[in-house]
């Protein structure tokens, strides 16, 4: 009884992820458009062809299963999308834009990457090597795009945006002593 109970959740928790995934091909080609670093938007791209192969993998499973490859909503993934996108729509410009996507994609991948392990450590405790190993695979993917995405972010989208941010501020604090200046001479 106790394995069955298991079985269900796992089953659960994969038709999650396939809806998660589905969510995410069609999220991801609007971060690449919205980003502004030409690595940025290249690590998107390439990440959303991995995204594909995950929902390829994820079909794999349920077929090798017995099961319709079929999702239940992913509540999770749609407030992480829905926060995403309410970025992409504030007023950031250049580095800090990206700055700001990659803290929005940082935020799905720890997301999968917690969903991943534990549906893999679920199928191995169940005797499903096959589905383990395609899950170790999709897991070990994730980890690789959130630590490309810290990498990024700290050696040059995040210092770009400081420099960027200074500037900014700069320039506004010129304009308010130049504001003062002329309404002296008024």
């Amino acid at each position: 009884m106790e394995q069955n109970g298991l079985r269900e959740l796992w089953m659960d928790e994969l038709r999650d992820l396939y809806d998660a995934e589905n969510r995410l091909v069609k999220a991801l080609p609007k971060m690449a458009k919205a980003a502004n670093s030409a690595k940025l938007r290249a690590g998107f791209e390439e990440h959303l062809e991995q995204t594909k192969g995950h929902v390829d993998r994820l079909k794999e499973i349920f077929e090798n299963l017995g099961e319709k490859a079929k999702g239940k909503k992913c509540a999770g993934m749609v407030g992480i999308i829905k926060e995403g996108d309410e970025i992409l729509e504030e007023d950031f410009d250049g580095a800090v834009m990206d700055a700001a996507i990659i803290s929005a994609a940082q935020r799905v991948e720890h997301y999968e990457i917690a969903a991943y392990g534990c549906v893999r450590d679920w199928a191995e405790l169940l005797g499903e090597n096959e589905a383990t190993q395609l899950l170790e695979k999709t897991l070990e993917e994730e980890k690789e795009a959130d630590q490309k995405l810290t990498e990024l972010a700290r050696d040059e989208v995040n210092p770009r945006a400081k420099q960027n941010s200074g500037r900014d501020q700069d320039e506004e604090e010129e304009g308010v002593s130049r504001g003062r200046t002329r309404s002296a001479r008024a």
